[in-house]
């Protein structure tokens, strides 16, 4: 499996996480166990599922941040998944380049959201990597 399908992944196993309010080993170990089994980005989709989970809530709060007018508790739980993985790309994972998981979170979106969701989430993250080289 390349990366890009162990992102969808990650996504679908967040989606999965927040929908069931639960994001212990338990969900995921039962996760990977029904989709993941032996993957060959298991230690990415691992250290980015852990990046996310151990720092939900400056994520959340930069995502709060630039999603102007819209507070985080509306968002639909797909885009919430597909941003919160991409800004953990762009502001906690160092060895993947902010317009890659750009370009990877407005892709998943256009295939699991709406046309509208894309640009929302574009818009987000080009924000969000704006004020991370701006320091």
């Amino acid at each position: 499996m390349i990366r890009g399908e162990a992102r969808e992944l990650v996504m679908k196993l967040i989606f999965q996480m927040e929908a069931q309010n639960d994001y212990s080993p338990r969900i995921k170990d039962k996760f990977y166990k029904e989709y993941a089994e032996g993957e060959s980005q298991k230690e990415y989709m691992n250290g980015l599922l852990n990046s996310i989970i151990e720092n939900r809530d400056i994520i959340d709060s930069a995502i709060d941040k630039y999603s102007t007018n819209w507070d985080i508790s509306r968002m639909a739980k797909v885009d919430l998944a597909i941003t919160r993985l991409a800004v953990a790309e762009i502001m906690i994972l160092e060895d993947i380049p902010d317009s890659v998981a750009i370009n990877e979170a407005v892709n998943i979106a256009k295939k699991y959201s709406t046309e509208e969701s894309s640009k929302f989430i574009n818009g987000i993250l080009g924000k969000i990597e704006k004020e991370k080289n701006a320091n």
